[in-house]
């Protein structure tokens, strides 16, 4: 069902190179301060007092705990504002010099109930910058994904949080991801997938962000074939406290 990208490169290349002018920041938070001095007018032979403030940057973790690494559980009443970063499921052209996208559904289940609809279209549809969903979360109430596509009028395999698979995997900043998803240089990266990891692939997004990785087209048990690559649907959650105003 996903076609390799080699047969594509070029395409492939083409994506990659093209301005993500709609994607969120991927730039991390820095600690911000200020530094007083007491008195401002010094005089010989003495010594101001010099007083440092130092904020440290909200990350995720101090505000959620990752279950099974699938499902985010609030540690406090927060929102969660919810961004589809790409859908990679692919068929191949008749020709083989491509490839086509094809309709993929992201889903979302909140407090144990039932999951529903977030997005459904193909990977040209995608608007990065477009929150799909805000929530407001309370401690304790988890959040889960799922996922599936739709080839000749027919679903795909359906896989959420609560598959008893590894098919939805959630990550923070800095994360390692799975080996199934490409290297930064692989020519198999999806073109939307590659501003959120760095150089090292580690995963390179918000310190309040959780990205959501869901492999459709492939079981578990096949995370020896390429196709295994955790790309079919990618999502991006940022967090904020109630008391944060919406972006």
């Amino acid at each position: 069902m996903k076609t390799s990208r080699l047969a594509a490169l070029a395409a492939a290349f083409l994506a990659c190179c093209a301005p993500a002018a709609n994607a969120q920041s991927t730039e991390p938070s820095i600690p911000t301060g200020s530094l007083t001095a007491f008195p401002l007018i010094v005089q010989p032979g003495t010594k101001p007092k010099l007083t440092w403030t130092i904020t440290y940057p909200s990350i995720v973790q101090d505000y959620t705990d990752i279950e099974g690494g699938n499902t985010v559980n609030p540690t406090e009443d927060l929102y969660v504002d919810i961004r589809i970063l790409g859908a990679g499921v692919t068929v191949g052209n008749s020709s083989g010099s491509g490839y086509t996208f094809v309709p993929t559904r992201a889903e979302f289940s909140y407090d144990g109930g039932s999951y529903s609809e977030i997005f459904y279209g193909t990977n040209t549809q995608v608007q990065p910058s477009k929150i799909v969903k805000t929530q407001k979360v309370l401690k304790g109430k988890r959040l889960r994904f799922g996922g599936k596509y739709k080839y000749n009028n027919a679903w795909g395999p359906y896989f959420n949080s609560q598959s008893n698979t590894l098919n939805v995997r959630t990550l923070v900043n800095g994360d390692t991801p799975p080996s199934n998803v490409p290297q930064y240089n692989a020519p198999s990266l999806e073109s939307f997938l590659r501003p959120y990891l760095d150089s090292s692939g580690r995963v390179k997004i918000g310190p309040m962000d959780v990205i959501v990785f869901m492999e459709l087209t492939h079981y578990d048990s096949q995370r020896t074939d390429p196709g295994y690559d955790l790309q079919d649907m990618v999502l991006l959650c940022t967090f904020r406290t109630v008391t944060t105003p919406a972006p």
